[in-house]
């Protein structure tokens, strides 16, 4: 059959509209929002009449599709992440604990004192709500929270830093995620980059020679995302700070990914906690709150408080604050730092990176379980997974993983990214591996059910 002949064979969306198994749609959904459906189903139809060379029409599961596209009602829908990858940048990255989704249901289902004094009855500052959950799990003067890390950098050099220079180490200008370079960042701001060392190597002196009359900061930036290993040498964060307090020159440090308890304790090297690098000196702090913090998307910024008054005051705060709901899940993420057990136990990310393996193996054997019960072929096997969001690089941690042999693993991973909720695994040789570390409990009867459905 020639193309032109399957397209006639199409039905129009008004054909469709009139089937009674649409009609039964409006009673959940307006007629426009089915109508649309209908339409998009049917243009998606013809694409693929047009690129393959045969397509068989079949009305019911043309009706069919549709009733799955209405169920998709938001393009932002959750998935699951059995990837392995804890802080997954493209998944969202951190979990919100189950305390500080509460709150910000609270907090946005009323009117709140956000930026509102109770005691005085007038108006207040945004930014009082963390400061003091801040101060209780590190020993600083102030803070302030922007939207990101890269806006709490952005927004520190603009401030301390415009038309004057900042000196820091050639092997420290990283790049983030999405292209996002410190060089770039720094251009951006009004700042002048003074780079000193080479890649592998930076002393004191190199800084000691590089300050003028116009150096404004010392910036120290965590490579959070990679390591430099060999001939290697650099500046650490108490030194820069006894240099920056001899020179009178505030010394900034830009975790990136920051942490509020010792991962070394727990196995895990190379990323300092945010107490560490206050109680080295350090003026000016900066992280993110949605990576190792386990919180909402944002960038803090602690320190020294007439520094941080100036940052407040800068115009650029307003166009980079956040919102009451993200005040809400930061402040009540933080709360469970006041308690190292409680916030492993409670915040999501802390527990996934910190699980023992042999919990994860009890999970990933019940998921077989239940696989083999519905008739599902697989095997249990032992891998590695990731902490991820550019955080500890090196630490690939032991897990385990359901592994199912598929002779097309991509269209097979198609597939499961088409069932709701869609599900993200990762592919290796010939398998579709699902991790345990990153399945929550609650998933795991839709996860059955997602291959269970693309295997029928």
């Amino acid at each position: 059959m020639d193309k032109p002949d399957i397209l006639r064979k199409i039905p129009s969306v008004d054909r469709i509209l009139k089937n009674e198994k649409i009609k039964v749609l409006f009673k959940e959904y307006s007629y426009s929002l089915v109508r649309e459906a209908v339409r998009k189903v049917l243009d998606s139809l013809r694409a693929k009449v047009l690129k393959d060379n045969f397509l068989e029409i079949d009305e019911d599961s043309i009706i069919e599709e549709i009733k799955n596209s209405l169920n998709k009602k938001y393009s932002l829908q959750p998935v699951i992440n059995a990837t392995g990858v804890v802080i997954h940048t493209n998944l969202g990255r951190a979990i919100l604990p189950e305390e500080a989704i509460k709150h910000v249901v609270e907090i946005a289902q009323s009117y709140s004192n956000l930026e509102y004094d109770l005691e005085k009855g007038q108006r207040g500052k945004r930014y009082v709500h963390i400061v003091d959950a801040v101060r209780k799990i590190v020993n600083v003067e102030s803070a302030v929270v922007v939207n990101n890390n890269a806006g709490a950098v952005f927004l520190c050099l603009n401030t301390l830093a415009k038309d004057k220079e900042v000196v820091v180490s050639r092997g420290e200008l990283v790049e983030i995620g999405g292209s996002f370079r410190i060089p770039d960042v720094m251009a951006q701001s009004g700042a002048i980059l003074r780079e000193v060392g080479t890649t592998n190597k930076t002393r004191l002196s190199d800084y000691e020679r590089a300050i003028n009359e116009n150096t404004a900061l010392l910036l120290k930036v965590h490579r959070s995302n990679f390591k430099i290993i060999g001939f290697t040498e650099e500046v650490s964060v108490k030194e820069l700070c006894e240099l920056g307090k001899q020179r009178g020159i505030p010394v900034m440090v830009d975790l990136g990914s920051g942490c509020f308890i010792d991962l070394k304790k727990y196995g895990f090297y190379g990323e300092p906690s945010v107490q560490e690098v206050v109680d080295e000196g350090a003026d000016i702090v900066t992280f993110s709150g949605d990576k190792l913090l386990g919180g909402a998307q944002a960038g803090f910024i602690i320190g020294k408080s007439a520094l941080i008054e100036r940052i407040s005051k800068n115009p650029l705060m307003r166009a980079l604050r956040v919102d009451k709901l993200t005040l809400a899940a930061v402040e009540a993420t933080l709360m469970f730092y006041l308690d190292e057990k409680e916030a492993i136990e409670k915040i999501p990310t802390l527990r996934m990176i910190l699980e023992p393996p042999e919990k994860i193996k009890r999970r990933a054997a019940k998921i077989l379980k239940l696989f083999k019960k519905h008739g599902i072929e697989a095997m249990l096997k032992e891998d590695v997974s990731m902490p991820g969001g550019g955080s500890l690089p090196e630490s690939g941690v032991k897990t385990y993983v359901i592994a199912i042999r598929t002779d097309k693993p991509d269209e097979f991973s198609g597939k499961l990214r088409q069932t709701q909720p869609p599900v993200i695994g990762r592919i290796k040789e010939d398998f579709v591996i699902f991790d345990a570390r990153t399945l929550q409990e609650r998933e795991i009867p839709l996860l059955v059910k997602a291959v269970k459905q693309i295997m029928e």
